[in-house]
């Protein structure tokens, strides 16, 4: 069923808002298109689900699902943009201002959550049975708002006016048990389109909602706080996404939230198995797999435990041999230290019986070992429960079939390093599935222009759908396609420039290089390094050196965790050097600092288009892949990063002419921090002191918060950790002589932009659509299923 979209949309607006479109708000406009908009798949959305539900699916677990503005995204895979901007302009509006009226849907933080969004895209484009799972986070993580430079943290109310793109299924609800509570599940699901296909996936939010709505009787005999503690002990499990853990109340709900949606999700899929295929659930993994997205779902293996033998009827032998075929498992991190972790008395509290399960796994698993001939303190290491902590990453790696990182060298080092102990027993588990991006989101929806130069260049938009078409054009770098670049790249920045302009209230040239870091505030990221060169630079302008190099602008974009107070002390550094730099007349704006508050994928999408270098600079071996990396890449900015992560990939698919590599390698760094003196570099490195000096002699000021003194100390001193954990001064000299190449190369507008078409041509292994295929075929054991 197709409707007309114009007549759609009228007839929407409407119901929505009482009053014909002419007279209604941009925000009632927005959700009537929207709804105008999933009025047009509703019957394929239909169809799409209910062939999934006969077939083997693959179903994706995780906290995080950071998707994006959702209108734009669906007109653009629907090829509806141009009739939308048509039915609009008949009543006298601009499709772009509707667009401005929509929320990020705000699910999930950083990489992780926009990487299952991306994902997402791929399986709906590709025709995949792939359904993904997670929370209907309330105010998910914050909105971040700057106090004086200060970070300060907000609510982020995003579906208050409503979200037309997640539909409410009532009628599907889930009951979620608790030792001391009891919720309803409520399943909100949200269409995922794919590009050039009928099939629309779906991505299931659960939303906690009390058994009861209300206490009335309770409120009747005067007792209003008893009538509703239970109702808000409930609503606060979907209410925020990861609540700070950093007390023990705080943990239990992080754990709570694990469960709930966990529960949720396997008590749908064990329905639906039975539903099309019988009371026998021994056969549950001939037809599901789950992956898990981090340690985040891992209270789904010895739920589904729970599941089989409580609620089916399975031995403990039978129910086991049907969790270690169904979950795979997705490594994100290189730090062993860093996997997660819980106190057992809190499974004790809030789930006696998955409590016990654990233990059960853990006594089987310390027999497993010793069967096999492992020492004692490998047995104690490996073991899912040593004392009173439950590791929930060892879990997953003793179940699941699969264990997999996201860039290669990120694999190498959890089978060398993180996880060598599990590699050691079971190497056929590990893979590597280096992460992606979708092309449709970050470069087709972003940037306009460099699509339409891309469709010239290569004669269709085939490269939409397959990104390593543009492979076949590497060559094609004529003096009439890097005019073309310029001409795009230098347009995109106008757009930009105007766009902080009028959010951020700062004034930018843009004919200077754009060089941007945006991604999670953490200090192995090393947005320090970065700042550290800004001051650098700016004290050597102030000199009167540099004045031949181009003017400069440093964007940045970073949220920092609630209560990681040295990376809101940085956030805080580098608003406090913007302060100094932007207001200092002698360098006659020469660099710019400009802080995107309350970064998340739509800045991006006005950021991305606009850069011209990507910094990429995190301590080699610390980064696992990345993703803002890949689309810088294909949006034709030049990386300047360490050898880490995807990093290393993005090196090997463009050469090193075509990328800026500076700073210790993962295999030099351990030699090095051995008789590393970071003192040493601040007396020997030129200029360092002064940048080091600078954070506490009054030329930056932190408003007397002692936050700069600290940032100093643990560079210099350390205390309990090593000073300078992060190689910051022992990479400077490196980092600053390669930036400093960079923008002199910048100076060749020419050889840079042939630059640029080689990175842009070169992107194709870097779509998620690769990754997703690399899945299907090695893991998840799934193909395309279209609809008619």
């Amino acid at each position: 069923m197709t409707l007309d979209l114009t007549q759609s949309l009228s007839s929407q607006v409407r119901a929505t808002s009482g009053r014909p479109v002419a007279s209604s708000t941009p925000m009632e406009v927005w959700q009537g298109l929207s709804a105008a908009v999933v009025a047009q798949i509703a019957d394929r959305w239909d169809a799409t689900s209910k062939k999934y539900a006969a077939g083997r699916q693959e179903h994706y677990f995780s906290a995080e699902f950071l998707m994006g503005r959702a209108l734009l995204n669906n007109l653009s895979n629907l090829g509806l943009v141009d009739e939308a901007r048509d039915a609009l302009a008949a009543e006298g509006i601009e499709l772009s201002t509707v667009l401005e009226e929509e929320p990020d849907a705000a699910l999930g933080n950083g990489g992780l959550g926009r990487l299952a969004a991306c994902f997402l895209d791929s399986c709906a484009t590709l025709d995949l049975p792939v359904t993904g799972y997670g929370i209907l986070y309330r105010y998910g993580l914050f909105k971040q708002l700057f106090d004086n430079g200060f970070q300060t943290e907000h609510p982020d109310p995003w579906m208050e006016e409503g979200y037309p793109f997640v539909i409410r299924r009532e009628e599907l609800q889930r009951i979620v048990t608790y030792a001391d509570l009891t919720v309803r599940a409520i399943p909100y699901d949200m269409p995922i389109t794919g590009y050039g296909t009928k099939n629309v996936g779906t991505l299931r939010l659960w939303k906690a909602e009390p058994l009861e709505e209300f206490d009335y009787d309770a409120f009747n005999s005067q007792r209003f706080t008893d009538a509703i503690v239970d109702r808000e002990r409930t609503m606060d499990i979907s209410r925020v996404l990861y609540p700070n853990d950093t007390t023990f109340e705080g943990k239990v709900l992080r754990v709570r939230q694990q469960y709930f949606f966990c529960s949720a999700s396997l008590q749908e899929i064990i329905d639906n198995y039975v539903r099309h295929h019988g009371d026998d659930l021994t056969g549950f993994a001939e037809f599901n797999a789950v992956q898990l997205n981090d340690t985040h779902p891992v209270l789904a293996i010895p739920e589904l435990m729970r599941l089989l033998m409580d609620d089916h009827d399975l031995g403990w032998e039978d129910a086991w041999e049907v969790v270690s075929r169904t979950f795979a498992y997705t490594n994100h991190t290189v730090l062993a230290e860093a996997l997660e972790t819980w106190d057992i008395h809190i499974f004790d509290r809030l789930f006696p019986r998955i409590s016990e399960i654990v233990r059960e796994i853990d006594r089987r698993f310390r027999c497993d070992m010793a069967q096999r001939g492992l020492d004692q303190g490998t047995i104690d290491y490996m073991a899912p429960v040593s004392g009173n902590t439950v590791r929930m990453a060892w879990i997953a790696c003793y179940a699941s079939y699969s264990i997999n990182g996201v860039a290669a060298l990120h694999t190498e080092i959890i089978k060398r390093e993180t996880l060598k102990e599990w590699h050691a027993i079971w190497p056929e588990r590990f893979n590597n599935k280096t992460n992606g991006v979708t092309p449709r989101r970050w470069l087709k929806q972003c940037n306009p222009r460099l699509s339409a130069l891309l469709d010239e260049v290569t004669g269709s938009d085939a490269w939409v759908r397959d990104l390593t078409v543009l492979g076949d054009f590497t060559d094609a770098d004529t003096d009439a396609v890097l005019e073309g670049l310029a001409e795009v790249k230098r347009a995109n920045k106008a757009d930009f420039a105007a766009w902080v302009r009028e959010r951020e209230g700062v004034e930018i040239d843009p004919d200077a290089i754009f060089d941007v870091q945006i991604k999670r505030l953490h200090e192995y990221k090393r947005q320090l390094l970065n700042a550290f060169y800004v001051l650098d630079l700016y004290f050597r302008l102030k000199e009167g050196q540099e004045l031949d190099a181009p003017s400069r602008v440093f964007v940045f974009g970073a949220k920092a965790a609630p209560g990681y107070t040295r990376a809101k002390a940085i956030i805080k550094l580098i608003n406090a050097i913007a302060d100094v730099v932007n207001s200092d007349a002698d360098i006659d704006g020469r660099i710019k600092v400009v802080f995107v508050h309350n970064y998340n994928v739509s800045p991006a999408e006005h950021i991305i288009p606009a850069a011209d270098v990507s910094e990429q600079i995190s301590m080699a071996g610390k980064e696992a892949s990345g993703t803002s990396n890949m689309k810088f890449m294909m949006n034709g900015a030049l990386t300047l990063g360490t050898l880490d992560g995807a990093n290393v990939e993005i090196l090997e698919a463009v050469g090193p002419d075509n990328a800026y590599i500076f700073g210790a390698t993962e295999d030099e760094l351990p030699e090095l921090r051995r008789t590393y003196d970071p003192r040493w570099y601040y007396e020997n490195v030129p200029g360092l002191r002064r940048v080091i000096d600078a954070l506490t002699d009054g030329t930056l000021d932190d408003n007397g918060a002692g936050w700069f003194h600290d940032i100093r100390w643990s560079l210099m001193e350390g205390g309990f950790d090593p000073a300078d954990v992060y190689y910051v001064l022992g990479d400077f000299a490196a980092y600053r002589e390669t930036k400093d190449r960079m923008a002199r190369d910048y100076l060749d507008q020419k050889s840079w932009n042939r630059k640029v078409w080689a990175n842009i041509s070169r992107s194709g292994r870097f779509s998620s659509d690769r990754t997703i295929r690399d899945y299907a075929e090695g893991v998840w054991r799934i193909g395309a299923e279209p609809i008619d």
